[in-house]
């Protein structure tokens, strides 16, 4: 997920602003599947700049917290050259799992 609104718009450049969207999506998207945030057993952020994200880490840990609740999974961040999207700053994969 990237931070992108539902009608596939950015409606911010800031890097903590877009990860709080990608964390928004991710749930939506979880939900949409039967699934929690409690499922997420791995997540992986792939930042375009490492320096950006290490300064906005106090806003994503606490949209993090908001959204997710807890740091119980697996998580890794890479920096990368660019995403797809010019405008993405930050793109968010997780894996869910749901027992049935």
């Amino acid at each position: 997920m990237i931070g992108v609104c539902a009608e596939q718009r950015f409606h911010s450049d800031d890097f903590a602003a877009q990860a709080h969207q990608a964390l928004l999506n991710i749930v939506a998207v979880l939900q949409a599947g039967g699934a929690k945030h409690e499922h997420i057993v791995r997540m992986t952020c792939y930042v375009t700049n490492k320096r950006e994200y290490l300064a906005a880490l106090t806003a994503i840990g606490a949209s993090f917290r908001e959204l997710i609740g807890h740091y119980a999974i697996a998580m890794t961040a890479v920096q990368v050259s660019a995403l797809i999207e010019d405008r993405a700053k930050v793109e968010i994969a997780v894996t869910a799992v749901v027992a049935g």
